[in-house]
């Protein structure tokens, strides 16, 4: 028997591998986007709708008379959880990326207090899905996220929902890469780097093909349920550095400095934390019998090659500007042979 799958937010970065893995699983998926576009290496049989996330009407339409999974990529807060919940009697089950930034330490510090004096929280290495989380608000991404998961899951029966919460997502169609931290030196012949915490930072990565698999497996057994989506492999900074560095074909020093960032614009990264950011992936091994698809060096030759090609001719603010907006000056050359010939 045909199943049918509605993949909202389809031409983006995890949307793209999802349409694809439930496509080459026998799916019959219609594939969402504000441009209704289609990736070149989706299955031919894949049909396109244009709609915009938040139009209530035209994602409605999308569904049709129904589907036995809804996918959403681009959900966030209580008004797209009531969007999607309208539609459970349409829709089988649903699978719903959130974040691990919803979680908070036992003593209340999350990702919106790090800037905080004392704010950056302090998790257990290997998170697991209880531990606490941040009260469901419409203030940031965190919360408007919690507060997602905590009117999907309170749909219950009524519309079985799996909520993956990703960590740091790696691959290409990234708007917002932070290997283009280390890539971009390296295209600029920069042969020394700046790592603060001494290079030990660890931020859980999340591959779009890992995610990916998750989302097939949770397609095809529905239930009520949070799980994390991260990669098998958690390394450090250090470490994803020399990584990238054997993937251009490259060596450079790493200037290792202990404790946080020297200066505003000197060792930080889009990887660096003082504390380490790891998940437990163990409940959705129980759960869904997931294994992992590939491990974070494995994927580092697309990643680079896609970030090559979005830089080719273009200021890099021309070609990540939400990474600009986010992060930064995150190429302050000035500030950094400054500090080293201080």
């Amino acid at each position: 028997m045909t199943r049918r799958a509605v993949v909202i937010g389809a031409t983006g970065q995890i949307g793209r591998a999802a349409v694809g893995a439930l496509a080459r699983d026998g799916w019959e998926v219609t594939a969402v986007s504000r441009g209704g576009g289609r990736d070149e290496d989706w299955p031919g049989e894949v049909r396109v709708a244009r709609a915009d996330r938040e139009d209530g009407t035209a994602l409605a339409a999308a569904v049709g008379d129904g589907c036995e999974v809804l996918v959403d990529m681009v959900a966030y807060g209580a008004a797209h959880a009531r969007q999607l919940t309208g539609l459970a009697d349409r829709v089988g089950s649903a699978v719903v990326i959130s974040s691990v930034s919803v979680y908070e330490d036992d003593k209340g510090r999350n990702f919106d207090t790090q800037d905080e004096p004392d704010g950056f929280p302090e998790y257990p290495v290997g998170i697991t899905e209880d531990q606490r989380t941040v009260q469901p608000r419409e203030r940031s991404y965190s919360t408007r996220k919690a507060a997602l998961e905590r009117e999907l899951l309170g749909a219950g029966e009524r519309l079985p929902t799996t909520l993956l919460r990703a960590g740091a997502i790696h691959g290409p169609h990234c708007r917002t890469p932070r290997e283009l931290w280390f890539v971009k030196r390296n295209l600029d012949g920069r042969t020394r780097r700046v790592l603060a915490y001494g290079g030990r930072s660890r931020f859980h990565p999340a591959s779009v093909h890992n995610i990916a698999e998750l989302i097939r497996l949770a397609a095809a057994r529905p239930g009520t349920r949070v799980l994390n989506a991260v990669d098998p492999d958690a390394p450090t900074v250090a470490e994803i550095a020399r990584a990238i560095d054997a993937v251009m074909g490259v060596e450079r020093e790493d200037v290792l400095v202990d404790g946080p960032p020297p200066a505003d614009t000197v060792g930080g990264t889009p990887w660096s934390v003082p504390v380490p950011i790891v998940c437990d992936m163990g409940a959705a091994e129980r759960e869904l019998g997931y294994r992992a698809v590939v491990r974070y060096a494995g994927t580092l030759p697309e990643t680079v090659a896609w970030i090559e090609r979005q830089l080719a001719g273009r200021d890099w603010r021309e070609a990540y500007p939400k990474m600009a907006q986010s992060y930064g000056d995150l190429f302050d050359y000035a500030a950094e042979d400054a500090w080293f010939t201080a």
